[in-house]
């Protein structure tokens, strides 16, 4: 059963033709109504489209139903807003579900973590179910560091994607599009060896597979005032935590990253809200009050990230 209609869905290859080499189209990662309502908002206010994420973790949180059902709503709510909904880092079970229940536009399936041949063999064989169903598939090849949900990492294990494995990899699978490990990972601690994006990379991948969008994970900026406010309301985050470089980031689009996932931001943001009106206001108990605020900041966040990454005013 298919819980929305689809006017203002649209197919993920659509808004990867419109971007490639144009603009990156933010991928915001959702768990609950408050980060809906702020994704949307910010979208409609700058007339960006968007990639709704939602993650296996997110779905056992709310269960699949509920999630889906609150797109639904935020569809009639936000008709101006034009998005695609994908699931984000599946295996091979939860993207036979999300095929099956007809409610996602695009679906990524890491097996990254499986030997090269194996990733190809898993990949290709959801490829053939997706695309039965006319959902597009995105892959992952390298190994990022940092932590992704509950999946953890340890730093020295993280893999460069190699540039022709990357173009044999999208030959042998029909794969729709690419996450690169090119020097993000997931998390609030993206750079701790200080290296930055690997922009050489990207342009070696672009010159062997030209028009095919990449994706960027682990992209998140962290502001150091998000983190040094969180730690005035009684957080704990390093402050040597650091995202990606602005100036990179917009040359990495220029190479082909189309899909900019983002997350960590969105957390850092429901902590510092929710830290400093505890820390304000101990006497209140109401979760409207800190919610609204979530809201009001995500709104304003998704606002500003569209509009950095040139894809407001596109619909």
């Amino acid at each position: 059963m298919i819980l929305y209609n689809i006017e203002m869905r649209v197919q993920i290859k659509n808004l990867y033709q419109k971007a490639y080499g144009n603009f990156g189209i933010g991928a915001f990662n959702v768990f609950n109504a408050e980060q809906v309502h702020g994704v949307f908002r910010g979208a409609s206010r700058v007339k960006a489209p968007v990639i709704i994420q939602l993650t296996p973790v997110a779905r056992d949180y709310l269960q699949p139903e509920m999630l889906e059902g609150i797109l639904g709503a935020a569809e009639k709510i936000y008709p101006d807003v034009t998005f695609t909904v994908h699931l984000d880092h599946g295996n091979y079970k939860h993207c036979i579900n999300a095929i099956e229940s007809g409610n996602y536009n695009s679906i990524m399936i890491d097996a990254s973590h499986e030997s090269f041949e194996e990733n190809i063999r898993i990949t290709h064989e959801i490829v053939e179910h997706a695309h039965a169903k006319g959902i597009a598939v995105e892959a992952e090849l390298g190994v990022l560091s940092g932590v992704e949900d509950d999946i953890s990492i340890d730093e020295k294990h993280a893999l460069y994607t190699n540039p022709r494995q990357a173009e044999e990899f999208v030959r042998r699978t029909g794969c729709d599009s690419l996450a690169v490990a090119a020097g993000t990972s997931h998390g609030a601690y993206k750079f701790s060896g200080g290296e930055g994006l690997q922009l050489n990379l990207l342009k070696e991948i672009q010159q062997l597979l030209p028009q095919f969008p990449l994706v960027l994970h682990g992209a998140s900026a962290v502001p150091l005032e998000e983190v040094q406010r969180i730690n005035l309301a009684g957080g704990k985050i390093s402050e040597g935590a650091k995202g990606a470089d602005d100036l990179e980031l917009l040359e990495a689009i220029s190479y082909g990253i189309c899909k900019v996932n983002i997350a960590t931001d969105m957390r850092l943001i429901w902590t510092r809200i929710h830290r400093e009106f505890f820390r304000d206001t101990p006497e209140l108990f109401d979760m409207v009050v800190p919610g609204r605020a979530y809201m009001n900041a995500l709104e304003t966040f998704v606002a500003q990230k569209c509009t950095f990454l040139k894809s407001n005013n596109r619909i």
